[in-house]
């Protein structure tokens, strides 16, 4: 190895896998589950909730940002402190501000795509495997949790104003995510390009799950204790985890 690389700062995000996007799926239904668990079942409110996951998602981030190396469990463990903020961040702007679903996946939107905008201005890249830096990871950590919170207000969308139902919103970012692993094998798009499209489509579709899961039957749900659902998620990610290491990703040059 040349002297040069050993010096370099360690890149911090995992490969992108099939496992990956397993435990990213199962993550993000976890963040539904669990979120609507705090401010719902727990009658704390999108606003308290909201506060309790952001104290969460910045402890997690530091710790993430502080560490010298690629850690799989504090690296999963911060995305679902984004998934979980972008769980009541999502329902406090939809419906406690009254922006509605369609308003706040607007909001959400612009705010994900200038992210990623002052990021590749500031940086020259939004490649994750470049994430070896304090400041390209925060970038990275902010893009995601606007991208998770964006994800659940589209999977409300789908599901309440388009009328789908939870079961018809998940197949269609069931599909949506298809073409996309599509675009991947067989075009020359953009490979960053692609990983952030199918790194958002997994959240609405991880919240239609988790509302599939949770939610009252006569609301198109399975009522399924959310607490359950929570502990069901949790223990899959982790065998995950146990069973299929994950490893940091190569350096981008």
């Amino acid at each position: 190895m040349d002297m040069n690389e050993k010096t370099l700062p360690a890149v911090k995000v995992p490969e992108v896998t099939l496992a990956f996007w397993l435990i990213k799926i199962a993550a993000t239904t976890l963040g539904e589950t669990g979120g609507d668990a705090v401010s719902m079942s727990m009658n704390l409110g999108y606003l308290v909730g909201t506060a309790i996951f952001a104290v969460i998602f910045a402890v997690a981030v530091l710790a993430q940002v502080r560490a010298r190396v690629f850690h799989p469990l504090l690296y999963w463990l911060t995305i679902i402190a984004t998934t979980t903020v972008g769980t009541t961040l999502a329902d406090f702007a939809d419906r406690s501000l009254g922006i509605g679903y369609t308003g706040g996946s607007t909001l959400l939107l612009t705010l994900l795509l200038l992210s990623l905008f002052a990021w590749h201005r500031t940086l020259g890249t939004i490649a994750v495997a470049s994430v070896s830096t304090p400041r390209a990871e925060i970038f990275y950590w902010v893009t995601i949790m606007f991208s998770q919170t964006l994800g659940t207000a589209l999977g409300d969308w789908t599901a309440d104003t388009e009328a789908l139902g939870y079961a018809g919103s998940a197949v269609v970012f069931g599909v949506l995510l298809a073409l996309t692993a599509a675009a991947y094998r067989w075009t020359s798009i953009s490979r960053t390009l692609l990983f952030w499209a199918a790194f958002v489509l997994t959240r609405p579709l991880g919240a239609v799950l988790g509302d599939l899961l949770d939610k009252p039957v006569d609301h198109g749900g399975l009522a399924l204790s959310r607490y359950t659902a929570s502990l069901v998620l949790m223990v899959f990610i982790a065998a995950m985890l146990v069973l299929v290491p994950q490893r940091a990703a190569k350096r981008s040059h």
